[in-house]
């Protein structure tokens, strides 16, 4: 009798402690705008990764099963805090993919994960001769979907 008299109480003390610990989600303003961040990304899967003197070509997929081309400059990877992170992931499932940062709707940086070991079939090499050194010299990141 004891027993079931002590789990009676202990049940209505734990269920008497969840509304007094229980967050309120409509006073914290958390489905209002006002407290969002104002940085949003985009996850991008890669089809290949080309390594240039001047930084990265990316061959991306987008809607419909199109490839679009990225340039994706050395300068952004160099700098401490600058424009670009290069992750590398180790041997796994994870198929090589860059995160797209953009702040207030304007391109802020870009984090690029991919495959350690230059052999994985998802680096690649650009064709002597290529005449692609111009389209490092930009600022932000256009990427159509």
């Amino acid at each position: 009798m004891k027993t079931i008299r002590f789990c009676v109480i202990a049940l209505f003390a734990i269920a008497g402690v969840f509304p007094v610990i229980a967050q309120d989600a409509t006073g914290s303003g958390s489905t209002k705008g006002e407290n969002w961040s104002s940085y949003y990304y985009v996850n991008v899967p890669l089809e290949k990764v080309y390594p240039h003197r001047l930084g990265y070509v990316i061959s991306y997929l987008k809607g419909g099963s199109q490839i679009g081309t990225a340039y994706l400059p050395m300068k952004w990877f160099d700098e401490a805090g600058g424009k670009g992170d290069l992750v590398n992931l180790e041997s796994g499932a994870n198929w090589p993919y860059m995160t797209v940062y953009y702040k207030d709707g304007a391109f802020s940086h870009v984090r690029l994960f991919v495959r350690k070991n230059l052999n994985h079939q998802s680096w690649g090499n650009i064709p002597q001769g290529a005449q692609i050194d111009e389209k490092f010299d930009i600022e932000e990141l256009k990427l159509e979907y």
